[in-house]
Protein backbone atom coordinates (compact mmCIF):
# COMPACT_ATOMS: atom_id res chain seq x y z
CA UNK A 1 0.00 0.00 0.00
CA UNK A 2 1.37 3.38 -0.91
CA UNK A 3 1.87 6.40 1.27
CA UNK A 4 -0.94 8.62 -0.60
CA UNK A 5 -3.20 5.53 -0.49
CA UNK A 6 -2.67 5.75 3.45
CA UNK A 7 -3.33 9.45 3.85
CA UNK A 8 -6.76 9.09 2.28
CA UNK A 9 -7.78 6.30 4.14
CA UNK A 10 -7.06 8.18 7.17
CA UNK A 11 -8.44 11.50 6.02
CA UNK A 12 -11.59 9.35 4.78
CA UNK A 13 -11.55 7.33 8.43
CA UNK A 14 -11.37 10.26 10.86
CA UNK A 15 -14.38 12.67 8.91
CA UNK A 16 -16.57 9.21 9.07
CA UNK A 17 -15.85 8.73 12.92
CA UNK A 18 -16.93 12.09 13.49
CA UNK A 19 -13.77 14.09 13.88
CA UNK A 20 -14.09 17.91 13.26
CA UNK A 21 -12.60 18.59 9.51
CA UNK A 22 -9.92 20.74 10.60
CA UNK A 23 -8.74 18.04 13.50
CA UNK A 24 -8.96 15.12 10.31
CA UNK A 25 -7.44 17.89 8.13
CA UNK A 26 -4.21 18.23 10.57
CA UNK A 27 -4.14 14.70 11.79
CA UNK A 28 -3.44 13.48 8.39
CA UNK A 29 -0.94 16.04 7.46
CA UNK A 30 0.93 15.29 11.07
CA UNK A 31 0.76 11.68 9.35
CA UNK A 32 2.07 12.66 6.11
CA UNK A 33 4.73 14.72 7.74
CA UNK A 34 5.37 11.67 9.57
CA UNK A 35 5.75 9.51 6.60
CA UNK A 36 8.24 11.51 4.12
CA UNK A 37 10.50 12.23 7.44
CA UNK A 38 9.72 16.13 7.01
CA UNK A 39 9.96 17.93 10.87
CA UNK A 40 6.19 18.38 12.66
CA UNK A 41 7.38 22.35 12.32
CA UNK A 42 6.75 22.99 9.11
CA UNK A 43 2.50 21.90 10.27
CA UNK A 44 3.47 25.08 13.06
CA UNK A 45 4.99 27.51 10.87
CA UNK A 46 2.30 27.07 7.84
CA UNK A 47 -0.23 27.16 10.36
CA UNK A 48 0.88 30.66 11.80
CA UNK A 49 1.79 32.04 7.90
CA UNK A 50 -1.52 30.63 6.95
CA UNK A 51 -3.37 33.20 9.49
CA UNK A 52 -1.07 36.56 8.58
CA UNK A 53 -1.61 37.82 5.41
CA UNK A 54 -3.39 41.37 5.69
CA UNK A 55 -6.18 40.48 2.89
CA UNK A 56 -7.44 37.89 5.13
CA UNK A 57 -8.82 40.70 7.73
CA UNK A 58 -11.64 41.78 4.65
CA UNK A 59 -13.07 38.14 5.52
CA UNK A 60 -14.01 39.13 8.85
CA UNK A 61 -14.47 42.48 8.25
CA UNK A 62 -17.37 41.94 5.20
CA UNK A 63 -18.86 39.92 7.11
CA UNK A 64 -19.24 42.17 10.33
CA UNK A 65 -20.48 44.81 7.90
CA UNK A 66 -23.04 42.30 6.23
CA UNK A 67 -24.48 41.51 10.03
CA UNK A 68 -24.50 45.45 10.51
CA UNK A 69 -26.26 46.24 7.56
CA UNK A 70 -29.21 43.66 8.09
CA UNK A 71 -29.46 44.34 11.96
CA UNK A 72 -29.00 48.42 10.83
CA UNK A 73 -32.56 48.56 8.60
CA UNK A 74 -30.48 47.96 5.14
CA UNK A 75 -31.76 44.32 4.32
CA UNK A 76 -35.40 45.33 4.79
CA UNK A 77 -35.07 48.79 2.40
CA UNK A 78 -33.91 46.28 -0.20
CA UNK A 79 -36.48 43.58 0.30
CA UNK A 80 -38.85 47.05 -0.06
CA UNK A 81 -36.74 47.80 -3.65
CA UNK A 82 -36.97 44.46 -5.09
CA UNK A 83 -40.74 44.72 -4.20
CA UNK A 84 -41.58 47.37 -6.22
CA UNK A 85 -39.85 45.88 -9.00
CA UNK A 86 -41.63 42.70 -9.30
CA UNK A 87 -44.20 42.44 -7.10
CA UNK A 88 -46.89 42.21 -9.33
CA UNK A 89 -45.37 39.21 -11.44
CA UNK A 90 -46.35 35.26 -10.65
CA UNK A 91 -44.43 34.39 -7.74
CA UNK A 92 -43.88 37.79 -7.05
CA UNK A 93 -42.38 37.24 -3.39
CA UNK A 94 -39.79 33.96 -4.24
CA UNK A 95 -38.70 36.97 -7.44
CA UNK A 96 -38.27 39.45 -4.48
CA UNK A 97 -36.40 37.05 -2.41
CA UNK A 98 -34.13 35.98 -5.33
CA UNK A 99 -33.58 39.66 -6.20
CA UNK A 100 -32.81 41.18 -2.90
CA UNK A 101 -30.20 38.48 -2.03
CA UNK A 102 -28.93 39.03 -5.31
CA UNK A 103 -28.49 42.88 -3.87
CA UNK A 104 -27.97 42.22 -0.62
CA UNK A 105 -24.80 39.78 -1.60
CA UNK A 106 -23.52 42.92 -2.75
CA UNK A 107 -22.49 43.42 0.85
CA UNK A 108 -22.61 40.50 2.81
CA UNK A 109 -20.06 38.38 0.79
CA UNK A 110 -21.29 35.45 1.93
CA UNK A 111 -23.98 32.92 1.09
CA UNK A 112 -24.98 32.06 4.81
CA UNK A 113 -25.36 35.31 6.00
CA UNK A 114 -27.55 36.55 2.58
CA UNK A 115 -29.76 33.31 3.45
CA UNK A 116 -30.15 34.25 7.00
CA UNK A 117 -30.38 38.06 6.71
CA UNK A 118 -32.87 38.06 3.61
CA UNK A 119 -35.16 34.52 4.72
CA UNK A 120 -35.70 35.85 8.21
CA UNK A 121 -38.11 38.56 6.19
CA UNK A 122 -39.06 36.69 3.25
CA UNK A 123 -40.29 33.45 4.44
CA UNK A 124 -42.84 33.86 6.70
CA UNK A 125 -43.93 36.50 4.00
CA UNK A 126 -44.04 33.55 1.33
CA UNK A 127 -45.91 31.48 4.33
CA UNK A 128 -48.88 34.20 4.77
CA UNK A 129 -49.12 33.81 0.69
CA UNK A 130 -49.84 30.35 0.42
CA UNK A 131 -46.06 29.24 -0.37
CA UNK A 132 -45.78 25.59 0.36
CA UNK A 133 -43.33 26.08 2.73
CA UNK A 134 -40.39 23.76 1.49
CA UNK A 135 -40.46 25.41 -1.59
CA UNK A 136 -40.28 28.62 0.25
CA UNK A 137 -37.30 27.21 1.65
CA UNK A 138 -35.48 26.49 -0.95
CA UNK A 139 -35.83 29.64 -2.61
CA UNK A 140 -34.44 31.14 0.39
CA UNK A 141 -31.13 28.74 0.43
CA UNK A 142 -30.66 28.57 -3.45
CA UNK A 143 -30.68 32.34 -3.57
CA UNK A 144 -28.91 33.37 -0.36
CA UNK A 145 -26.04 31.41 -2.11
CA UNK A 146 -25.75 34.33 -4.42
CA UNK A 147 -23.98 35.62 -1.52
CA UNK A 148 -20.61 33.61 -2.27
CA UNK A 149 -20.53 34.87 -6.11
CA UNK A 150 -21.61 38.12 -6.52
CA UNK A 151 -18.75 40.40 -5.60
CA UNK A 152 -17.50 41.29 -2.71
CA UNK A 153 -16.89 37.30 -1.94
CA UNK A 154 -15.48 35.82 0.96
CA UNK A 155 -15.33 32.50 -1.25
CA UNK A 156 -13.02 34.91 -4.23
CA UNK A 157 -10.62 35.96 -1.55
CA UNK A 158 -9.85 32.75 -0.38
CA UNK A 159 -8.95 31.72 -3.88
CA UNK A 160 -7.26 34.40 -4.74
CA UNK A 161 -4.96 33.97 -1.77
CA UNK A 162 -4.68 30.46 -2.21
CA UNK A 163 -4.13 30.93 -6.02
CA UNK A 164 -2.39 34.17 -6.44
CA UNK A 165 -5.11 35.40 -8.54
CA UNK A 166 -5.59 39.55 -8.13
CA UNK A 167 -8.93 39.43 -6.30
CA UNK A 168 -10.13 42.77 -7.94
CA UNK A 169 -10.53 40.44 -11.18
CA UNK A 170 -11.96 37.95 -9.71
CA UNK A 171 -15.17 40.43 -7.79
CA UNK A 172 -15.50 41.69 -11.65
CA UNK A 173 -15.71 38.34 -12.42
CA UNK A 174 -18.08 37.26 -10.81
CA UNK A 175 -20.22 40.25 -12.40
CA UNK A 176 -21.75 38.77 -15.15
CA UNK A 177 -22.03 34.96 -13.78
CA UNK A 178 -24.12 36.31 -10.87
CA UNK A 179 -26.65 38.17 -13.11
CA UNK A 180 -27.05 35.26 -15.25
CA UNK A 181 -27.40 32.54 -11.89
CA UNK A 182 -29.74 35.06 -10.67
CA UNK A 183 -32.07 35.41 -13.75
CA UNK A 184 -32.23 30.88 -13.52
CA UNK A 185 -33.12 30.99 -10.15
CA UNK A 186 -35.61 33.66 -11.06
CA UNK A 187 -36.73 31.64 -14.07
CA UNK A 188 -37.30 28.53 -11.84
CA UNK A 189 -39.29 30.34 -9.56
CA UNK A 190 -41.74 31.76 -12.05
CA UNK A 191 -41.92 28.30 -13.87
CA UNK A 192 -42.70 26.32 -10.59
CA UNK A 193 -44.81 29.65 -8.96
CA UNK A 194 -47.04 29.74 -12.23
CA UNK A 195 -47.78 25.85 -11.97
CA UNK A 196 -48.32 25.90 -8.72
CA UNK A 197 -50.60 29.56 -8.66
CA UNK A 198 -48.27 31.10 -6.03
CA UNK A 199 -48.10 35.12 -5.43
CA UNK A 200 -48.89 37.26 -7.84
CA UNK A 201 -51.15 39.77 -5.91
CA UNK A 202 -48.73 42.88 -5.80
CA UNK A 203 -48.86 45.86 -7.24
CA UNK A 204 -47.93 46.30 -11.11
CA UNK A 205 -44.57 47.97 -11.37
CA UNK A 206 -45.32 51.96 -11.66
CA UNK A 207 -42.07 54.25 -11.37
CA UNK A 208 -43.48 56.43 -8.89
CA UNK A 209 -43.45 53.84 -6.19
CA UNK A 210 -40.22 52.34 -7.30
CA UNK A 211 -38.78 56.26 -6.93
CA UNK A 212 -39.94 56.18 -3.72
CA UNK A 213 -38.41 52.57 -2.41
CA UNK A 214 -35.19 53.55 -3.86
CA UNK A 215 -34.91 56.94 -2.48
CA UNK A 216 -35.90 55.80 1.02
CA UNK A 217 -33.14 52.75 0.47
CA UNK A 218 -30.41 55.09 -1.20
CA UNK A 219 -27.71 54.17 1.35
CA UNK A 220 -28.66 50.59 1.14
CA UNK A 221 -28.09 50.76 -2.58
CA UNK A 222 -25.04 53.53 -1.88
CA UNK A 223 -23.13 50.31 0.24
CA UNK A 224 -21.97 48.29 -2.96
CA UNK A 225 -21.68 51.15 -4.98
CA UNK A 226 -18.91 52.81 -2.56
CA UNK A 227 -17.38 49.62 -1.82
CA UNK A 228 -17.38 49.06 -5.51
CA UNK A 229 -16.94 51.84 -6.96
CA UNK A 230 -13.90 52.32 -4.52
CA UNK A 231 -11.71 49.11 -5.42
CA UNK A 232 -12.32 49.65 -9.03
CA UNK A 233 -11.61 53.05 -8.86
CA UNK A 234 -8.46 53.03 -7.21
CA UNK A 235 -9.11 54.60 -3.94
CA UNK A 236 -9.10 51.97 -1.63
CA UNK A 237 -7.79 48.00 -1.58
CA UNK A 238 -10.61 45.26 -0.75
CA UNK A 239 -9.16 45.10 2.74
CA UNK A 240 -9.80 48.67 3.26
CA UNK A 241 -13.21 48.46 1.27
CA UNK A 242 -14.01 45.65 4.14
CA UNK A 243 -13.23 48.61 6.72
CA UNK A 244 -14.70 51.43 5.17
CA UNK A 245 -18.34 49.00 4.44
CA UNK A 246 -18.02 48.24 8.44
CA UNK A 247 -17.95 52.43 9.29
CA UNK A 248 -20.31 52.98 6.90
CA UNK A 249 -23.08 50.48 8.25
CA UNK A 250 -22.47 51.49 11.49
CA UNK A 251 -23.03 55.39 10.53
CA UNK A 252 -26.25 54.47 8.45
CA UNK A 253 -27.98 51.88 10.69
CA UNK A 254 -27.09 54.25 14.38
CA UNK A 255 -27.51 57.68 12.22
CA UNK A 256 -29.77 57.50 9.15
CA UNK A 257 -31.79 54.52 10.07
CA UNK A 258 -31.81 54.30 13.68
CA UNK A 259 -31.77 50.99 14.00
CA UNK A 260 -28.86 49.98 15.50
CA UNK A 261 -28.15 49.38 19.32
CA UNK A 262 -25.30 48.34 21.44
CA UNK A 263 -27.42 44.82 21.80
CA UNK A 264 -27.55 44.53 18.45
CA UNK A 265 -23.99 45.64 17.57
CA UNK A 266 -22.30 43.22 19.80
CA UNK A 267 -24.90 40.59 18.54
CA UNK A 268 -22.86 41.44 15.16
CA UNK A 269 -19.48 41.06 16.79
CA UNK A 270 -20.49 37.41 18.35
CA UNK A 271 -22.27 36.96 14.96
CA UNK A 272 -18.45 37.34 13.06
CA UNK A 273 -16.76 35.59 15.55
CA UNK A 274 -18.53 32.18 15.33
CA UNK A 275 -18.97 32.36 11.64
CA UNK A 276 -14.97 33.33 10.93
CA UNK A 277 -14.18 30.63 13.36
CA UNK A 278 -13.70 28.62 10.26
CA UNK A 279 -10.98 30.42 9.34
CA UNK A 280 -8.93 27.82 11.42
CA UNK A 281 -8.94 25.67 8.71
CA UNK A 282 -6.60 27.55 6.98
CA UNK A 283 -3.92 26.52 9.44
CA UNK A 284 -3.90 22.13 8.44
CA UNK A 285 -5.11 22.89 4.78
CA UNK A 286 -2.36 25.45 3.57
CA UNK A 287 0.17 22.73 4.94
CA UNK A 288 -1.35 19.82 3.81
CA UNK A 289 -1.99 21.82 0.12
CA UNK A 290 1.80 22.30 0.29
CA UNK A 291 2.60 18.79 0.93
CA UNK A 292 0.45 17.40 -2.02
CA UNK A 293 3.75 18.87 -3.94
CA UNK A 294 5.86 16.52 -2.17
CA UNK A 295 4.06 13.54 -3.21
CA UNK A 296 3.13 15.12 -6.27
CA UNK A 297 -0.08 14.70 -6.23
CA UNK A 298 -1.05 17.09 -8.87
CA UNK A 299 1.25 15.53 -11.32
CA UNK A 300 -0.56 12.24 -11.09
CA UNK A 301 -3.83 14.40 -11.35
CA UNK A 302 -2.45 15.71 -14.15
CA UNK A 303 -1.56 12.47 -16.04
CA UNK A 304 -4.82 10.99 -14.77
CA UNK A 305 -7.07 13.07 -16.13
CA UNK A 306 -5.71 13.92 -19.30
CA UNK A 307 -5.19 10.20 -20.04
CA UNK A 308 -9.03 10.40 -20.24
CA UNK A 309 -9.42 13.50 -22.19
CA UNK A 310 -7.51 16.89 -23.48
CA UNK A 311 -10.74 18.80 -23.77
CA UNK A 312 -10.84 21.88 -21.67
CA UNK A 313 -14.65 21.50 -21.69
CA UNK A 314 -14.51 17.62 -20.26
CA UNK A 315 -11.63 18.13 -17.14
CA UNK A 316 -13.89 21.11 -16.20
CA UNK A 317 -17.34 18.91 -16.34
CA UNK A 318 -15.11 16.21 -14.93
CA UNK A 319 -13.75 18.32 -12.13
CA UNK A 320 -17.42 20.23 -11.38
CA UNK A 321 -18.51 16.91 -10.70
CA UNK A 322 -15.80 15.68 -8.11
CA UNK A 323 -16.63 19.54 -6.60
CA UNK A 324 -19.80 19.22 -6.11
CA UNK A 325 -19.75 15.37 -4.72
CA UNK A 326 -17.01 17.02 -2.07
CA UNK A 327 -19.12 19.72 -1.07
CA UNK A 328 -21.63 17.00 0.62
CA UNK A 329 -19.67 16.83 3.48
CA UNK A 330 -16.79 19.31 3.28
CA UNK A 331 -16.23 23.24 3.96
CA UNK A 332 -16.56 25.20 0.86
CA UNK A 333 -13.09 27.16 2.30
CA UNK A 334 -11.69 23.89 2.98
CA UNK A 335 -12.43 22.49 -0.25
CA UNK A 336 -11.22 25.65 -2.00
CA UNK A 337 -7.58 25.71 -0.08
CA UNK A 338 -7.65 21.89 -0.46
CA UNK A 339 -8.37 21.51 -4.12
CA UNK A 340 -6.99 24.56 -5.73
CA UNK A 341 -3.47 23.39 -5.75
CA UNK A 342 -4.33 20.40 -7.13
CA UNK A 343 -6.15 21.50 -9.91
CA UNK A 344 -5.15 24.47 -10.92
CA UNK A 345 -2.19 23.45 -12.87
CA UNK A 346 -4.08 21.08 -14.61
CA UNK A 347 -6.21 23.81 -15.81
CA UNK A 348 -3.93 26.08 -16.44
CA UNK A 349 -1.98 22.94 -18.56
CA UNK A 350 -5.02 23.29 -20.93
CA UNK A 351 -5.20 27.46 -20.97
CA UNK A 352 -7.89 27.90 -18.86
CA UNK A 353 -7.83 31.81 -17.03
CA UNK A 354 -7.06 30.82 -13.08
CA UNK A 355 -9.83 33.53 -12.66
CA UNK A 356 -12.77 31.81 -14.84
CA UNK A 357 -11.49 28.27 -12.90
CA UNK A 358 -11.85 31.09 -10.28
CA UNK A 359 -15.52 31.71 -10.56
CA UNK A 360 -16.16 28.11 -11.56
CA UNK A 361 -14.92 27.01 -7.94
CA UNK A 362 -17.06 29.08 -6.37
CA UNK A 363 -19.93 28.42 -8.11
CA UNK A 364 -19.43 24.60 -7.47
CA UNK A 365 -19.06 25.67 -3.73
CA UNK A 366 -22.31 27.47 -4.10
CA UNK A 367 -23.78 23.93 -5.18
CA UNK A 368 -22.17 22.52 -2.37
CA UNK A 369 -24.11 25.31 0.20
CA UNK A 370 -27.45 23.56 -0.98
CA UNK A 371 -26.73 19.51 -1.06
CA UNK A 372 -27.01 17.37 2.26
CA UNK A 373 -25.68 16.60 4.72
CA UNK A 374 -23.55 19.56 5.10
CA UNK A 375 -25.17 22.19 3.42
CA UNK A 376 -25.09 25.36 5.01
CA UNK A 377 -28.10 27.32 3.43
CA UNK A 378 -30.25 24.05 3.81
CA UNK A 379 -29.22 24.46 7.48
CA UNK A 380 -29.93 28.13 7.98
CA UNK A 381 -33.33 27.88 5.60
CA UNK A 382 -34.32 24.60 7.84
CA UNK A 383 -33.85 26.68 11.51
CA UNK A 384 -35.73 29.96 9.87
CA UNK A 385 -38.92 27.59 8.25
CA UNK A 386 -39.37 25.27 11.21
CA UNK A 387 -39.14 22.38 8.65
CA UNK A 388 -36.63 19.14 8.25
CA UNK A 389 -33.63 19.59 6.25
CA UNK A 390 -34.97 16.24 4.03
CA UNK A 391 -38.09 17.93 2.87
CA UNK A 392 -35.82 21.13 2.07
CA UNK A 393 -33.42 18.97 0.20
CA UNK A 394 -35.89 17.52 -2.63
CA UNK A 395 -37.42 21.25 -3.09
CA UNK A 396 -34.63 22.62 -3.42
CA UNK A 397 -32.73 20.01 -6.74
CA UNK A 398 -34.56 22.48 -10.01
CA UNK A 399 -32.51 25.34 -7.87
CA UNK A 400 -29.89 23.14 -7.80
CA UNK A 401 -29.90 22.10 -11.59
CA UNK A 402 -30.46 26.07 -12.38
CA UNK A 403 -26.77 26.40 -10.82
CA UNK A 404 -25.50 23.95 -12.69
CA UNK A 405 -27.46 25.21 -16.21
CA UNK A 406 -25.44 28.35 -15.44
CA UNK A 407 -21.93 26.60 -14.99
CA UNK A 408 -21.90 25.03 -18.27
CA UNK A 409 -22.97 28.20 -19.93
CA UNK A 410 -19.93 30.23 -18.12
CA UNK A 411 -17.87 27.12 -19.61
CA UNK A 412 -19.20 27.17 -22.95
CA UNK A 413 -18.95 30.96 -22.76
CA UNK A 414 -15.76 31.77 -21.23
CA UNK A 415 -15.99 35.42 -22.35
CA UNK A 416 -19.04 35.91 -20.44
CA UNK A 417 -16.62 35.67 -17.11
CA UNK A 418 -13.71 37.49 -18.74
CA UNK A 419 -14.77 40.09 -20.03
CA UNK A 420 -14.87 42.87 -17.51
CA UNK A 421 -11.90 41.74 -15.97
CA UNK A 422 -10.00 41.93 -18.89
CA UNK A 423 -11.78 44.98 -20.36
CA UNK A 424 -10.96 46.84 -17.06
CA UNK A 425 -7.34 45.39 -16.34
CA UNK A 426 -6.32 43.95 -19.89
CA UNK A 427 -6.04 40.50 -21.03
CA UNK A 428 -4.02 38.08 -18.47
CA UNK A 429 -1.41 36.09 -19.48
CA UNK A 430 -2.22 32.32 -18.62
CA UNK A 431 0.30 30.77 -16.29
Amino acid sequence: MNELTILAIAFVVLTLIGVPLFAAVGLTTALALFLIDIPYTLLAQTGYNSLTPFPLLTIPLFVLAGRLMETGGMATRMIGIATKLVGAYRGSMGLVTVFACMLFGALSGSGPATTAAIGSATVPAMKKEGYDVPFAAAITASAGALGSLIPPSNLMIIYGLVSETSIPRLFLAGIIPGFIVTTLLMMTTYLIARRRGYGGGGDPFTWGPFLKAAWEGKWSIGAPVLILGGIYGGIFTPTEAAGVAVFYALFVGLFIYRELTLRKVLEALRFTALLTGILILLTPTLAFGQLTAFYDVPAAVQAGITSITTSPFLVLILIGIFYIFIGTFMESLAQIVLFTAVFLPLVVSLGIDPVLFGIFTVITCEIGFLTPPLGANLTIASRISKISLERISVAVLPFIGAYIVGLIILILFPELTLFLPNWVYGPASVR
